[in-house]
């Protein structure tokens, strides 16, 4: 009965996912216009309120950043294992920066204006990713322990 309430949770968007809320605090920073979780030709987590929570001035480049992002991806695919941990690309006023998770297909992304403090937003970002590398790990311990 609980694992078909928590599936309900997770459908009908009533679930607390503890990465969309690391996601939500990205996003009280003010250069941070839109964050995500994502891989390959999907967006793994988003902030809880999905793109909704993204800043209004995305709107108008979402969809061809969106499109980058997929490129960008096809790069860390192929070089996430040799170590690549970082990547960014600037688009015109814009910048999405990549945080890669060790060993995965999977970055945090962050999109940013291109004059952003990129030093204090990195910070914050490494911070992102070490939150939600715990977070998976604590996961994957409560998943292990039930079964």
């Amino acid at each position: 009965m609980m694992i078909f309430i928590l599936l309900l949770e997770k459908v009908f968007g009533m679930y607390d996912d503890p990465i969309a809320t690391v996601l939500d605090d990205l996003l009280k920073l003010d250069d941070i216009l839109a964050c995500m979780v994502a891989r390959q030709n999907m967006i793994s987590v988003m902030p809880s309120d999905g793109t909704d929570s993204f800043k209004p001035e995305i709107n108008r480049i979402w969809d061809i950043i969106h499109r980058a992002m997929e490129d960008v991806f096809t790069v860390i695919r192929e070089y996430s294992q040799a170590g690549l941990s970082e990547m960014e690309f600037k688009l015109q006023d814009y910048e999405a920066l990549f945080f890669v998770f060790k060993d995965t297909e999977n970055a945090l992304v962050a999109i940013v204006p291109a004059l952003a403090n990129k030093g204090l937003i990195e910070v914050e970002l490494e911070n992102a990713r070490r939150e939600i590398i715990e977070i998976i790990k604590k996961q994957e311990n409560e998943r292990l322990a039930t079964v």
